[in-house]
């Protein structure tokens, strides 16, 4: 699956942005009662969101903003395999999530975006890491792209969870220290 085509890279993609668009959509229609089932710190009963928060969006506005980079984040990070897409992804989601459980502001926090952190630091360190030219380019093209929005790890805006964006950005750092095989 590692060495799956670009198209079928791309498909994925369009699937991952057509299911969060559905997500999206269910969401706006219902009032925003799907942002109920984002993470709260501490909360027992909220553990759910640590699974269920990179899937929900407080706005159409949050949406947008999250969708186009996390499709193209999405696809360079493909480049380093399906498998590891899949791991890194599973170990963002999670890692940033509990870290936001026990550590977060209470809040109800959702969005993409601590994904979007953790896959930008991913592809900056394991690019840097590698010894083949396409990731130390995939690496440079994040980094002058993207590596702008690590300011998002500051607390600068109310009702923005920085804390996702912290923690997403330690844990893709993290896997991407980790050698890529």
């Amino acid at each position: 699956m590692s060495n799956s085509s670009f198209a079928q890279q791309l498909r994925w993609v369009a699937i991952l942005c057509v299911a969060l668009g559905a997500i999206e959509l269910i969401n706006f229609l219902t009032g925003r009662s799907l942002s109920g089932f984002g993470l709260i710190p501490r909360e027992p009963s909220s553990l759910y969101g640590v699974i269920t928060a990179p899937f929900l969006h407080s706005s159409v506005q949050h949406f947008m903003c999250n969708i186009v980079p996390l499709a193209v984040l999405t696809t360079l990070l493909l480049q380093y395999g399906q498998k590891r897409y899949v791991l890194v992804t599973a170990g963002v989601i999670a890692g940033s999530g509990l870290l936001v459980w026990l550590f977060a502001r209470p809040a109800i926090h959702i969005g993409a975006s601590g994904v979007i952190f953790g896959y930008v630091s991913f592809l900056i360190v394991a690019g840097l890491r590698q010894q083949q030219i396409k990731h130390l380019l995939i690496s440079i093209f994040v980094l002058f792209s993207y590596g702008g929005l690590l300011w998002g790890v500051l607390p600068t805006a109310a009702g923005v969870s920085f804390e996702y964006h912290l923690f997403g950005a330690i844990v893709g750092a993290a896997l991407g220290m980790k050698p890529v095989r």
